[in-house]
């Protein structure tokens, strides 16, 4: 049996604010970490409210994801000093796919900019 990383069962819940909060530090809303999380994982802004609601991990918030967007295989870039496209295994690659998306957006790119990361990747 795998040893998972800790960021594997830790609840979406938890985490979620801390997503919005970094994004209102850097004068972005709610709204568009929300819509990051829409395009990464096609779930609808109800099915979002709701996993959090019944507390979903990590793993079971991407495992159940009505389906992944393609065009993240396309985002670049290095968050928490790892290559995002390095990451060995599908739900850890996910998780630094989410994390970079709003990271990007937090640090002043257009939301539009971000999320065109299938055409273009997004940078360091």
């Amino acid at each position: 049996m795998r040893a998972l990383h800790p960021i594997y069962t830790m609840s979406f819940a938890r985490v979620y604010p801390l997503y919005v909060a970094k994004a209102e530090r850097k004068g972005r809303s709610q709204h568009e970490v929300d819509t990051v999380i829409r395009w990464l994982t096609s779930y609808s802004q109800s099915e979002v409210e709701a996993l959090m609601k019944e507390g979903w991990d990590f793993e079971t918030f991407f495992r159940e994801a009505p389906r992944m967007n393609p065009a993240r295989s396309f985002i670049r870039g290095v968050i928490c000093s790892v290559r995002v496209e390095d990451a060995p295994e599908s739900t850890m690659r996910d998780f630094r796919y989410m994390d970079k998306l709003i990271g990007e957006f937090a640090k002043g790119k257009a939301l539009e900019k971000v999320l065109n990361s299938g055409e273009a990747s997004v940078g360091d």
